[in-house]
């Protein structure tokens, strides 16, 4: 987690050394007395922990060192695409996730334990939204082969999954029942935190691709057969999301006025829902709980609404609101429940923050335990009681009983599968099953992605997507599946980058000979671990970074008082500069960020930099191993944790 506030609001300083060492041990010790073991400095590169937390596997510390000006991109290409080339090779859509990603990466960020992590949401949305206006398209396409793809679902993992699919050469068709693609991105959360304009450009941008079909309001089980599917394509991915919410598990659950929070977020981002009832409760306490009240604090209610025009009749489908209700709109009460309390919500601590300034009610640690309903069968209030949570089960609190009274009942406690017509393709939990290679285990040729798996975040269906293509590769290759990485994200690579600059290592001839460390054939003193390991805050060396606040994106928050038909989208973009000096925040873990520490302090300057033609990212210092000693102070010095004392252990 990040640094407190009272924290990171003072400048704050580190030794090198525990609590109890007094002694301050010479340098001159390792200076004047070589290492014994004739340990040398090697070259080491490691995952940084903000990729390794990224379930999409983004070059997170690749496209930041590009923003912030480390990395250089090859002549004739703007930072701005050389960044958006790299962040997208893992995943297309940088403007939508760096405004609604959850960011687990900032949670793992190292810079954590110096004062606050790197605003990574920040400048991807940056790159996403310089792409746009630079009207950056994806080039560079192999030819498209023999093979065709069905891709049941054209949300996040579907998407991704067609455009991962079409840089290997393979086309696909996408079958998705809704009249526009965008899945969770689009029906799933308002338009205010995915804004429609960046939304349609950066799907546009992969059905720009080319070779990507799409057949629209076209649901696999009903409209069309499996049968007929597996006839006509090469390969199924199933992407389908899950569509299905849950409804509380209590007597009169299915009470017409209690709805679920999936069902009430798509009929709003559809159009038709216009407004709400005069008193809401949604029991969550999730990201989509959040969503729900906050709408529903935007869309008000209007007095001596028809019963024909109820929310649930809406959300139903059995008819829409006129827009003509939003010019009537009043404030509605607005009731968030929670079994746990604020501090330990599964939702974004800003999203929930924002809520309460926009005039939500949270009710934390209480759980429901009766609907009370009317004559009619509709809900009138929601019975609640205070809990505790004991091996993960809510137990109420006997004697704290009382009731919120309400028109309606949002239950957002989680999501599952809609697998009608496809029951085959099911297990016991109404999801797919899908092994490490995201193939489904009883299906030849069928393969998984996303919350139809598991339902988890954004970013997950993204990084399942890339994998299943790659599986898919394989499978329509003949090939077997390799063993996946350790840490299986997309790394950087130096041979690639030797490559892009024309730095690619000779031909090895195949003859036996002695003092390679002249040779252009192999790349010197390097080590590439990041497959294997991901690098943690001991291994740098802190001391070497100051206290930099964070450059914070501007945010449109309304509160209570104007919260009501407010739609504006909530996150203004960095500019330029804000966006290069959040990004140079970033402590590059695990590669070269060219301080010139290491050349600095070595004392026997057996440490040097590499002639400026043979310089490229990672390849920017090196050692004379005719001059090193072994004594270590390049390593201890090194802020990234790039150098390993090695070669000579004996």
């Amino acid at each position: 987690m990040a640094a407190s506030e009272d924290e990171v609001n003072k400048k704050l300083t580190f030794r090198l050394y525990e609590d109890g060492v007094h002694r301050w041990r010479s340098q001159g010790e390792n200076i004047f007395n070589e290492d014994t073991t004739y340990k040398c400095p090697t070259y080491v590169h490691r995952t940084p922990p903000c990729q390794g937390s990224c379930p999409s596997g983004e070059d997170v510390r690749g496209w930041l060192n590009i923003v912030r000006g480390i990395e250089l991109p090859p002549e004739g290409v703007s930072m701005q695409e050389y960044a958006f080339r790299r962040s997208t090779d893992a995943n297309p859509f940088p403007s939508m996730m760096g405004r609604v990603c959850p960011a687990p990466c900032e949670q793992g960020c190292n810079r954590n334990n110096v004062d606050d992590f790197v605003g990574i949401n920040s400048v991807e949305q940056f790159i996403g939204d310089s792409a746009k206006s630079e009207g950056y398209k994806f080039g560079d396409l192999p030819e498209v082969g023999k093979h065709r793809v069905a891709i049941i679902g054209g949300g996040p993992a579907g998407l991704a999954a067609a455009y991962q699919l079409r840089r290997k050469g393979i086309g696909s068709t996408i079958f998705d029942d809704h009249d526009d693609l965008g899945g969770m991105f689009r029906y799933g959360i308002p338009g205010y935190r995915t804004p429609r304009e960046f939304l349609d450009h950066e799907i546009n941008r992969i059905m720009e691709m080319g070779h990507i079909d799409t057949r629209m309001n076209t649901r696999v089980g009903r409209d069309i057969s499996l049968g007929k599917i597996e006839k006509e394509f090469d390969a199924v991915l199933w992407a389908i999301g899950c569509q299905s919410g849950r409804g509380l598990p209590l007597e009169h659950g299915d009470a017409p006025n209690c709805i679920s929070g999936v069902a009430f977020l798509e009929a709003f981002n559809k159009g038709a829902l216009q407004v709400t009832a005069d008193r809401v409760v949604c029991v969550g306490g999730g990201d989509t709980s959040i969503d729900v009240v906050s709408v529903a604090r935007r869309l008000g209610k209007v007095d001596s609404l028809p019963k024909e025009q109820m929310t649930e009749f809406v959300v139903g489908g059995f008819t829409a609101h006129d827009s003509a209700y939003a010019a009537s709109r009043q404030g509605a009460e607005v009731t968030l429940t929670s079994l746990f309390e604020k501090a330990e919500m599964t939702a974004t601590e800003h999203e929930v923050e924002d809520a309460l300034r926009e005039g939500v009610t949270i009710l934390d640690g209480v759980m429901p335990v009766e609907i009370i309903v009317n004559d009619e069968g509709r809900a009138t209030a929601l019975k609640l009681a205070k809990c505790t949570i004991e091996d993960g089960a809510p137990t109420p609190v006997e004697g704290s009983e009382f009731e919120v009274e309400c028109d309606l009942i949002v239950s957002a406690i989680g999501q599952g599968g809609d697998l009608q017509g496809i029951e085959e393709m099911g297990n016991e939990r109404n999801l797919m099953n899908a092994d490490k290679f995201f193939q489904h285990p009883d299906k030849p040729g069928h393969f998984v992605a996303g919350d139809i798996i598991h339902p988890h975040l954004l970013t997950t269906a993204i990084g399942h997507a890339s994998i299943a293509a790659d599986s898919i590769e394989r499978y329509l290759g003949g090939a077997e599946f390799d063993k996946r990485p350790k840490v299986d994200v997309h790394h950087f690579n130096l041979l690639n980058k030797l490559k892009e600059v024309d730095l690619t290592p000779t031909e090895f001839e195949h003859e036996g000979t002695w003092g390679t460390a002249e040779a252009k054939f192999a790349v010197h003193n390097y080590e590439d671990r990041g497959a294997n390991e991901i690098i943690s805050s001991e291994r740098l060396f802190l001391s070497h970074f100051n206290y930099e606040a964070r450059k914070l994106r501007e945010q449109h928050g309304p509160d209570s008082e104007h919260v009501l038909g407010d739609f504006d989208e909530r996150v203004k973009c960095l500019s330029e500069e804000q966006a290069v000096e959040e990004a140079s925040r970033c402590m590059s873990c695990g590669m070269c960020f060219e301080c010139d520490n290491c050349v600095i302090y070595c004392p026997q300057d057996a440490v040097y930099r590499v002639k400026k033609e043979d310089k490229t990212m990672g390849r920017y210092v090196a050692t004379d191993y005719t001059r090193c000693i072994g004594c270590h102070i390049c390593a201890d010095v090194c802020p990234t944790g790039y150098i390993d004392m090695a070669l000579g252990d004996h």
